[in-house]
Parts: structure tokens; C-alpha cells; sequence
């Protein structure tokens, strides 16, 4: 290394380097040599809040029910007899007392016939014998005979024409005939089920309710409700409760009345009925995220400046998305409903969003 450095081309080579580096570093201002970027302030944790308001709240609850018709019936015979007319097609709509189907009263018809013409024989006797008995040309016995004998005949006559009625089988009420099950010629039995008639002008529903609400819906009340196959929200109107809670349940039946003049509800759809069980016209209500669990019960962040305090609340009903505060908050706070699991008392905090 010493050797090296008595080189005399070496030792011209170093000498020059030296003076370049330090000729370099005169030429340098302090003002030129950039200094560390300055940390910006602590602003606090972004949160967004909302701004307390009185407004209206209303508590629902969903529940999902069943529309049933009106008014259904099974169309049956009460004769064993032969149809000789079916009278109405399927899926028709009739009025009450239309002729739906017709059995055959042939031999009914005969009986009736023989009757009526006994009657005249009886009648005429009847008269016969009470011009008698007025001249006392008879004892009052035989004119009793008589006139029995014709009152026995008009009941005969009075119980067939009841039997022949049966053999017309009509429409109890205004409705829509569903599925003929029988035809011309067939020979039914007595309670077989010919068809059905169901009157949807108007429709119910009936839905159950939990134990904890059946002091909350009562008779008249109105709530709204929706199908499946219709993009529209209908009205019923409660009409009747059962008189006990289901014991394998523990719910309450209510039965609800629409009208449904179009026929697009149909008996045996499912409905979804939002029911409104209580209503304030001038709640302070929050999100429910802004909740915090406490031992005590809730509480909220509330700003307070550019900080934080936790504030204990009583909650009152809730609906799907905000809580009623029935005491702890006024009008006017700002409660924090973000970033709360950053948040402790007397945290500093800057407002993203304020609702």
C-alpha cells in the first residue's frame, strides 16, 4: 500500500479528486439541501352524524298470512241420481239461484202427478161431505176422515215437490264455479262433490300474530299488505281476533277483510302484511348502528365541539333501520354513527357527513 501511494500518477490522481469534492461542497447553499417534509396536525377520526329532529315514527312488524275467499262452498248432491244436464263451464261466474246442474225426476215427476189427481178426488169429497154435515146428514166423524185425508195428501204433495227442488241444483250465492268434476249421464251419490263455488268480490286475510302484540291490533285497524303476483300494495281491514292464543304457537289468528273487485287476489296466495303497531308524530329517533351496548342498557356518542362524550339512553320502538330515544338525547344533538369502535370519551373527531 505504501509502495502504491509513492506513485506519483496515483498520488496526482487522488489530489485532484479531493479538490473536486471540496470545490462541490462550497458551492452548496443550506438553503439548497431539502428538509424533511413537516408532519401534518392531528384532526381527529373521521365519523359521520346526524343531526337530532322530531319526526314521525311508526313500529311494524311483518308477518306473512293467507288469503282466503269470501264465501266457498262445495256443490253437492243430496239424491243418488243421474245427471241429465250440467247447466254452467268452468271458470264461470254466475249469479245466485242460477241453475248449475240438473238430475233426472222422471218417476219424481209421476209420483206428483198421481198425488195431485188424489187430491181432487179428496177435495171434491171434502166439499161433498161439509154441505152434508151442515144438514146434519152425516156424523161429524166421517167428515173428519175426509178432510184428513186431504191434508195428508197436500203434505205429501208439498214433501215430493221439496224432493224434486233437490234434483236442481243452483248457485247459493254470486261467484265463480272452479272445476267441474262430473258429466251428462253420470249417476252421483248423495254428498258427492259435483264443483265449487268461491265469491272473492271481496277476500281475507288471515295471519297470526306473536303473544306480545295481541293487545296492539285491534278491530278496524288498518294494515297494508303484498303478494308475489301483484307488484301493488293493498289495504285490509281487521274484522275479527280469535278468542285465544294458539297453545302450540302462541299466536293470536286474526282474520282481515280487502275488497277485490278486479279478482286479482285469489284465495290461497300467500300475502306479506306490514302490521302498524305504534305511532309517534314526534319522536327522536337514531340509526340503530349509532347504539352502543352498555351493562346499563344503551348509550350514544354525542359531539360536543370537536370531541365526544358517550350519553346513556333509554330506546322505545324500533322499526327496520332507526331506534326511538325516549330520553337521554333533545332535538338538536349531533349523534356520531360511524367509526364508533375508535371512539371513547373525549376523542377528538372530524365530521365526514352530517345528516
Amino acid at each position: 500500500m505504501t509502495q502504491l501511494l509513492k506513485h506519483p500518477d496515483l498520488k496526482n490522481l487522488l489530489l485532484f479528486a479531493s479538490i473536486a469534492v471540496f470545490i462541490i461542497a462550497c458551492s452548496l447553499k443550506a438553503g439548497d439541501i431539502e428538509k424533511p417534509a413537516a408532519a401534518k396536525p392531528f384532526s381527529g377520526i373521521p365519523v359521520d352524524a346526524t343531526v337530532l329532529k322530531p319526526a314521525v315514527l311508526s313500529d311494524q312488524l311483518e308477518v306473512t298470512g293467507t288469503i282466503v275467499a269470501n264465501q266457498q262452498v262445495d256443490i253437492v248432491s243430496e239424491l243418488t241420481r243421474k245427471i241429465v244436464r250440467v247447466n254452467v263451464r268452468e271458470g264461470s261466474h254466475v249469479k245466485e239461484g242460477t241453475l248449475l246442474f240438473l238430475l233426472d225426476d222422471a218417476d219424481l215427476q209421476a209420483q206428483l202427478e198421481r198425488l195431485r189427481q188424489q187430491e181432487k178426488l179428496a177435495l171434491l169429497n171434502e166439499q161433498r161431505l161439509k154441505d152434508l154435515l151442515a144438514h146434519d146428514a152425516i156424523a161429524q166423524q166421517d167428515y173428519d176422515e175426509v178432510s184428513t185425508n186431504l191434508r195428508v195428501l197436500e203434505a205429501q204433495i208439498r214433501e215430493l215437490q221439496v224432493t224434486i227442488d233437490k234434483t236442481r241444483i243452483r248457485a247459493p250465492f254470486d261467484g265463480k264455479i272452479g272445476m267441474i268434476n262430473t258429466h251428462v249421464g253420470a249417476v252421483v251419490s248423495v254428498n258427492t262433490v259435483l264443483t265449487d263455488i268461491e265469491d272473492n268480490s271481496v277476500v281475507k286475510i288471515e295471519f297470526s300474530v306473536p303473544e306480545k302484540y295481541t293487545n296492539v291490533i285491534h278491530e278496524g285497524s288498518e294494515h297494508s299488505f303484498t303478494t308475489p303476483s301483484v307488484e301493488k300494495e293493498f289495504k285490509t281491514k281487521v274484522i275479527a281476533k280469535a278468542a285465544s292464543l294458539s297453545t302450540d304457537t302462541r299466536t293470536l289468528l286474526v282474520r282481515g277483510i280487502t275488497p277485490n273487485p278486479h279478482g286479482k287476489l285469489i284465495a290461497g296466495q300467500s300475502a306479506r302484511i306490514t302490521l302498524s303497531l305504534n305511532s309517534s308524530d314526534d319522536a327522536l329517533a337514531v340509526a340503530s348502528q349509532a347504539l352502543i351496548p352498555s351493562p346499563g342498557g344503551y348509550a350514544v356518542f354525542v359531539a360536543r365541539g370537536s370531541k365526544v362524550e358517550a350519553r346513556p339512553v333509554q330506546i322505545g320502538q324500533r322499526t327496520a333501520s332507526s331506534v326511538e330515544i325516549v330520553s337521554g338525547l333533545h332535538a338538536g344533538d349531533t349523534v356520531i354513527t360511524s367509526n364508533l369502535l375508535r371512539l371513547s370519551p373525549g376523542t377528538p373527531v372530524s365530521f365526514v357527513a352530517i345528516d
